[in-house]
């Protein structure tokens, strides 16, 4: 069994979209996952699976949330060991110790093509600064995610993929419970 983190995009936020853990977890065993957590109510599911292309566990989630909740979700599959990578890679961590609760990182559908990349100027965006590591990008939002233009919307629009963010701490927290369930 392989453990794997699926981050939903745009659940239980200010009264849209709304599913409790209990029946997102239902849903999950249902698809014959097993080990099946959440961390909080934002749509951070852990659980276990065959080893598959993450993929095919991305369109399989999108279509039973469809079915059984009657909305689409963007959803985003990696295994643990890419979280592992990201927690162990984050720039801001590793080379600056900047202020961890100013921390987040985007998780993109798939790496952007570089004709896109090269048509942002990043230095238009600051204080905030990012830092794109193939399909991963690195925040820092000196004065809060809920301030800076780089948005979900904005990395969609910009690189034409599905994006989604957390928080450093949740990063973190994912880890740790993906770690235990990696034991299983």
């Amino acid at each position: 069994m392989k453990t794997y983190i699926s981050i939903l995009r745009g659940i239980n936020v200010s009264g849209q979209k709304l599913i409790k853990m209990d029946a997102l977890r239902q849903m999950y065993s249902d698809l014959g996952f097993k080990n099946i957590h959440s961390y909080i109510q934002s749509g951070n599911i852990i659980f276990q699976a065959q080893k598959i292309k993450h993929e095919y566990l991305e369109k399989k989630i999108t279509e039973k949330i469809v079915a059984d909740f009657g909305f689409n979700v963007p959803v985003i599959v990696m295994e643990f060991d890419y979280l592992s990578m990201v927690l162990k890679n984050n720039p801001f961590v590793v080379e600056r110790t900047e202020d961890i609760t100013k921390l987040y990182v985007t998780f993109l559908s798939h790496e952007p093509v570089q004709a896109n990349i090269d048509k942002i100027n990043i230095g238009q965006f600051l204080p905030d600064e990012f830092i794109l590591k193939g399909k991963t990008i690195y925040l820092f939002c000196p004065n809060g995610y809920g301030k800076t233009k780089l948005t979900n919307s904005f990395f969609e629009n910009k690189f034409k993929v599905v994006a989604t963010t957390r928080n450093w701490n949740t990063i973190n927290e994912l880890y740790k419970i993906s770690e235990k369930v990696s034991i299983y």
